[in-house]
């Protein structure tokens, strides 16, 4: 299993991205998923948390912004990335949540700058 992440890429400050992740391996219905984000020098965090019946759990800083759903027909994970800011920078990567050390892909960046 590894997740492959989309979507990431360059916007302003105020901007939205959508990210996905899907994998076709993964049994997905049984996991609780989450969205991670990791800048150079920095442990990787947990940005949003999403588990088997579709309750959400975010970090402070993106609350109010960012919204994670599931579809667990298509195997896929979303982020809605709304208001950005350029402290929102960084490689995206989705996991289960407790993550799977073997199971990171590669992420997808998120740069966020005028």
């Amino acid at each position: 299993v590894q997740f492959v992440e989309s979507g990431g890429g360059l916007e302003q400050p105020g901007g939205s991205l959508r990210l996905s992740c899907t994998d076709s391996e993964v049994n997905f219905s049984v996991y609780a998923m989450a969205w991670y984000r990791q800048t150079p020098g920095q442990q990787r965090e947990l940005v949003a948390r999403i588990g088997r019946r579709e309750n959400t759990k975010y970090a402070d800083s993106v609350q109010g912004r960012f919204t994670i759903s599931r579809n667990n027909a298509r195997k896929t994970l979303y982020l809605q990335m709304n208001s950005l800011k350029p402290t929102d920078t960084a490689v995206y990567y989705c996991n289960t949540d407790p993550s799977d050390p073997g199971w990171w892909g590669q992420g997808t960046q998120v740069t966020v700058s005028s």
